[in-house]
């Protein structure tokens, strides 16, 4: 199970599409997550980008704890296709954030 809401997925993503124009933003999103929630976006991603399956979430969470380095937020923004990844991940996951990306851009 992620540690992160769908909304706060969500807000990420849409804010990687637009990262030449909300890159301050991003960061700052990034840095105000909890560890847990830094640890699942981290995981989710690297599932996205088959470093680990769906069946290894915990395992991949555990890992992003051990090996976070480097500023959680400088790893993601320096991830070529971060929005992607994070999308196929949650298709892994079988999760939709459908409802919650529609919120965001209707501004609810």
């Amino acid at each position: 199970m992620l540690d992160i809401s769908t909304y706060k997925i969500a807000q990420v993503v849409l804010m990687a599409r637009e990262l030449e124009r909300a890159e301050p933003e991003l960061r700052a999103f990034i840095d105000r997550l909890t560890e847990d929630e830094q640890a699942s976006l981290v995981a989710l991603m690297w599932i996205g980008r088959d470093s680990f399956t769906a069946d290894d979430l915990e395992e991949a969470k555990r890992t992003a704890m051990a090996e976070a380095t480097t500023p959680t937020a400088d790893y993601l923004l320096g991830t070529p296709h971060l929005s992607d990844h994070l999308e196929n991940g949650l298709d892994e996951l079988g999760i939709s954030i459908v409802d919650a990306e529609d919120d965001l851009v209707r501004g609810g």
